[in-house]
């Protein structure tokens, strides 16, 4: 009985952890002919991953179909194997987050030793599924100049996305970064979208902001989705599907410091003859990220097989705010208000105060 509840539990864990890797991870589908056009059947399917050197191996079905689910997005190569039949292979192409990508193979007759390497072919486009959705690659995410390194400010570069007018509503008192992120996809409002970050939960469900911000050196790419998306998201008009970057066979790594201080701010407008000083002001963002194989020297090596990928991030803001402001003069003080142009009646009598502006009795 105690074996039994055991083997339970670790099938829901398991259960649990592909539902949530599909919402991030892509996969390979496609069909393998012949030149005749005929299906094949029992060709053998590797899809190798280039960072890792991770391979996944199928067979097609008797329609000549095969699927690779469950793909980490990276770059992979792809082999088709039939005996009768040369090798044919497609390599460095991109998969995406969340993308279903469709390979069709046609084999030509010959040695397995001979391979035909299918290079100059048109872009992959995604026509398995309904979903609409536009991905925000690792490249533009840390090029791209970001105020307060929030990389949510480049869902604005999806088409029918509207980014940074004002907070509402719960949003508003959430604080942070969070009160001043509003992201409108498909003219919808802002509380109707959903966040989620490697296949788990990071919506904030009392106004459906974010719960966790990544560092930007830490993600891999992340996609804005619309439209009839799979069911394993679950709810709301619109998705943020947020990867981060998986450990591989490289070392990689990154140290860094952003800072901002009133010595290098622009003085503040005023609408007064008596120009402020700029406020004090410092803002410090500082962390690392680092990822690889895991690796113990003259005990493990760890690549091909087992990878880490590790990021902290700390934050401090400090600053005090001037504010001008008019004050009560020593004559009003005494009750003299004729220095204000507009007229001003006692709330009791209705009676203009004498000597006030155009004040009648």
């Amino acid at each position: 009985m105690k074996s039994f509840s055991r083997i339970a539990v670790l099938f829901l864990l398991y259960s649990g952890a592909v539902c949530l890797i599909a919402q991030t991870s892509g996969e390979i589908t496609g069909e393998v002919r012949d030149s005749s056009g005929g299906a094949l059947k029992g060709a053998t399917i590797t899809v190798t991953n280039k960072e890792t050197a991770v391979a996944r191996t199928v067979l097609t079905n008797e329609a000549g179909l095969y699927a690779v689910p469950a793909l980490q997005p990276s770059v992979y190569d792809l082999r088709v194997e039939m005996r009768g039949f040369r090798a044919a292979s497609r390599t460095g192409f991109e998969l995406q987050v969340q993308q279903t990508a469709r390979i069709d193979i046609t084999m030509q007759l010959g040695q397995v030793n001979e391979v035909v390497e299918v290079s100059s072919v048109a872009p992959i486009l995604n026509t398995e599924d309904a979903t609409v959705g536009t991905v925000i690659e690792n490249r533009r995410i840390v090029d791209l100049p970001l105020n307060g390194r929030n990389f949510l400010q480049l869902v604005a570069l999806s088409p029918n996305v509207s980014f940074g007018f004002g907070a509402n509503g719960a949003a508003g008192r959430q604080g942070g970064s969070r009160a001043n992120t509003s992201i409108s996809i498909a003219g919808q409002r802002s509380m109707f979208n959903h966040y989620t970050l490697d296949g788990v939960e990071n919506t904030n469900v009392e106004a459906n902001t974010y719960v966790f911000l990544p560092s930007i050196e830490a993600l891999q790419e992340f996609k804005v989705q619309s439209g009839v998306y799979p069911a394993e998201f679950g709810r709301a008009v619109s998705q943020v599907n947020v990867s981060t970057k998986p450990g591989t066979n490289r070392y990689h790594g990154a140290l860094f410091e952003f800072f901002r201080n009133d010595k290098l701010d622009a003085k503040q407008y005023a609408f007064t003859t008596f120009r402020p000083p700029k406020d004090p002001f410092r803002w410090n963002q500082y962390g690392f990220y680092l990822g690889g194989p895991v690796s113990i020297p003259k005990l493990f090596d760890g690549r091909n097989r087992l990878f880490f990928s590790s990021n902290f991030e700390g934050f401090r803001d400090r600053r005090e705010m001037r504010i001008v402001a008019n004050v009560a003069t020593a004559a009003m003080r005494q009750g003299d208000f004729s220095a204000i142009p507009q007229q001003i009646f006692d709330p009791l009598t209705r009676t203009g105060t004498p000597g006030c502006g155009d004040a009648r009795q």
